[in-house]
């Protein structure tokens, strides 16, 4: 049996974080809605992860559940108060748990 899949942090999506960052400035509940629904970030990682999470198990739509429940951490990361490696990796890490066994 293999172990979970390599996840590696990719390069910070700096100009995302900008947009949703002045999204939360100036609409906080249209940056509410944007991250409880996770695509803005899931999108950009699961092209980079779903190559390796497809196989182990991990459909696009469970990742999508998998950030969404990840929104506190992202809304830190986008508001300063967690860097990009700190979120990344913390979320790599839930959705290898969350792996079928």
């Amino acid at each position: 049996m293999s172990g979970p899949p390599d996840l590696p942090v990719p390069e910070e999506p700096t100009e995302l974080r900008r947009r949703t960052r002045a999204l939360a400035q100036q609409a906080p509940e249209r940056a509410a809605a944007q991250l409880d629904a996770a695509e803005w970030v899931a999108a950009p990682l699961w092209a980079r992860w779903g190559p390796a999470l497809e196989p182990a198990g991990m459909s696009r739509a469970r990742f999508l559940q998998v950030v969404a429940g990840y929104r506190r951490e992202l809304w830190l990361w986008v508001m300063g108060e967690r860097t990009w490696a700190q979120c990344a990796a913390g979320l790599a890490g839930r959705v290898c748990r969350r792996l079928a066994p």
